[in-house]
């Protein structure tokens, strides 16, 4: 079964990407991407741009309707997310936990729907 983590990090967390290269906050993510890896269990992900390269569209009354930046303004935004193949949920969990967003932030987890997307893709 695939669950998304969707990783949630702060203004800071985001900053810290531009940091030197021994940045313990960047070390933490190579170790943590490491061992995803390892275990066979990483499917896919990406970290995301900052919110504010963002933009929002919605459609109202018809017409398209265009906003700068994320949808919705909060302590912490959506900084990436990453697929993993995993046999559980409490599995799902525990590798959510080891994120290192996760001791700054907050990792949603949720599993992916393979039964839509056939609805979708016919």
């Amino acid at each position: 079964m695939q669950f998304a983590l969707l990783i949630f990090e702060s203004p800071e967390a985001f900053a810290a990407r531009n940091a030197d290269e021994n940045d313990p906050y960047l070390g933490a993510w190579r170790a943590y991407y490491k061992a995803l890896v390892e275990a066979d269990i990483y499917v896919g992900g990406n970290p995301l741009q900052p919110p504010e390269t963002g933009t929002t569209v919605r459609l109202k009354d018809g017409k398209r309707r265009v906003q700068d930046g994320p949808f919705a303004d909060t302590k912490e935004q959506l900084g990436g997310f990453t697929i993993l193949e995993l046999p559980s949920l409490d599995a799902a969990l525990e590798w959510a936990a080891r994120c290192p967003a996760a001791s700054i932030g907050a990792v949603e987890v949720r599993p992916v729907s393979p039964e839509y997307k056939r609805r979708v893709t016919g």
